[in-house]
């Protein structure tokens, strides 16, 4: 569950035994606290509502649902002018009447969905894998739907896939905690409300999250996969410190579990390589990646999306460094200039990574340009 505070008060709740609503079941940090929100606080309007919806969680997620659709559909209005749904073929949802949204890397006229279409497919393909039993392989292609283009194949980003951690939180949150399509979900919820910048719902959902797989003793992997996630919050929020030791925890136990070519090793290598240029530690940073891009280029492709960030991650603890040598400056502005036609083909001039990527080069040359001039400068007139 990921409402974790009293709605009343906002203390923080257990997570297993608290005071509840005996009709919709809202949870409560102690009896005065839900009289109150019966008598002043709106919940005598609200019970019956809640109670239809299928308890507070599920209002709750229906609720932010629909206010996240919202937000997506006004996010991509001007790019989705005068175009159809890919799956339904309508300009408006029959249903919903939501308008259309397009947060991959597609160009041109293809690409563009409503969300509900997009969760609908996600959820008809991951049922027939569960129905048919047709093995954990398929079941994690199939599940990837819910945050990945089908298209493209490039991940959905921004208030895209906010509304898609939402519907998949929506979708799964019934079933019981130990179920592998609930975890995934509150993973892709949390991942969904990173990317559209709303950190601090985030860091509600990844650590109720970390503190529910505990107490139901996950395995290793789904554990790392969780903290992985959480340490990239507590890096968006400023805590510089705990996300570098968390990722560093990450990127150690999937090199000892699965190897240094596994995907999931590859992207805990750039996570804890962000951190580490974050709290400005270079050349730790560099060694990392100086062993980890060579493996990804060669295991995903130079096309892929995280060789594509791990190669930025170098740049910019190349050129961001004080201590850089002019090779460094010039070896980062090459490495920038390649990475930023890459991305441009494969992801899209208007994808994040890419526009990142691009001031990153803008950056790069201009502290070449000024290490050149102070050169020549000191060359003139060193002597004098």
């Amino acid at each position: 569950m990921i409402l974790t505070q009293c709605p009343c008060c906002a203390a923080p709740l257990p997570p297993t035994s608290a005071k509840q609503c005996s009709r919709c079941k809202t949870r409560y940090c102690g009896v005065a606290c839900q009289k109150k929100h019966w008598e002043e606080g709106g919940h005598d309007k609200l019970c019956k509502l809640i109670k239809k919806a299928g308890g507070a969680e599920q209002y709750n997620a229906n609720k932010k649902y629909a206010e996240a659709v919202t937000v997506a559909a006004e996010a991509c209005a001007e790019d989705t002018k005068g175009q159809t749904c890919y799956i339904c073929t309508q300009a408006l949802h029959w249903k919903t009447k939501e308008g259309l949204v397009r947060g991959c890397s597609c160009r041109g006229t293809a690409g563009f969905a409503h969300v509900s279409c997009l969760a609908e497919q996600a959820k008809i393909l991951v049922a027939e894998a569960e129905e048919n039993n047709l093995g954990e392989k398929v079941w994690r292609e199939r599940w990837a739907r819910w945050h990945t283009c089908s298209l493209c194949k490039q991940d959905y980003h921004s208030a895209v896939r906010g509304a898609l951690g939402w519907a998949c939180w929506k979708t799964y949150l019934g079933r019981p905690e130990r179920d592998s399509a609930r975890m995934s979900a509150m993973t892709q919820l949390g991942n969904g409300l990173t990317e559209s910048h709303q950190h601090v719902g985030a860091l509600s959902v990844k650590e109720a999250q970390l503190a529910t797989l505990r107490r139901v003793g996950a395995s290793g992997d789904i554990l790392l996969v969780v903290q992985a996630n959480l340490a990239m919050t507590y890096q968006q929020l400023g805590r510089l410190e705990d996300a570098s030791r968390m990722q560093r925890d990450v990127y150690s136990g999937w090199l000892k579990l699965h190897g240094k070519e596994d995907h999931r090793t590859l992207r805990a290598a750039n996570n804890y390589a962000w951190g580490l240029i974050n709290l400005r530690r270079f050349e730790t940073a560099r060694t990392l990646l100086r062993k980890m891009t060579p493996v990804a280029r060669c295991t995903l492709g130079d096309d892929n999306s995280l060789t594509l960030v791990m190669r930025w991650a170098y740049a910019r603890a190349l050129f961001q460094d004080t201590d850089a040598t002019l090779d460094d400056l010039r070896e980062a502005e090459t490495t920038l200039e390649e990475t930023t036609r890459t991305a441009g083909r494969f992801l899209g001039c208007a994808h994040p990574d890419t526009r990142g990527i691009e001031k990153s080069l803008r950056d790069a040359r201009a502290a070449l340009r000024a290490r050149e001039t102070a050169d020549d400068l000191a060359a003139r007139f060193g002597g004098l």
